[in-house]
């Protein structure tokens, strides 16, 4: 599992991407599971997206964005 980055670790702008992606999925009445599974991540990894702790690749947030059948810009 990869652990938080302390150079990019509770960033505003990874904090306020994950707190829209929590928002998005809790609004879709999605577990981060079912998220996580559905873009082949770790759920605890997601978790860590959603908490600002990775610096996520865009690869990963095309993933995110199509589990969560939103175009990509929506995560911003």
């Amino acid at each position: 599992m990869a652990k938080p980055s302390p150079s990019h670790a509770g960033s505003p702008v990874l904090v306020d991407l994950g707190q829209r992606i929590r928002a998005i999925r809790e609004k879709k009445g999605l577990s981060q599971e079912s998220v996580a599974l559905a873009c082949e991540l770790d759920r605890s990894y997601f978790g860590g997206i959603e908490r600002g702790e990775h610096n996520v690749a865009v690869i990963n947030l095309q993933k995110i964005a199509n589990a969560l059948k939103v175009p990509i810009r929506d995560l911003f």
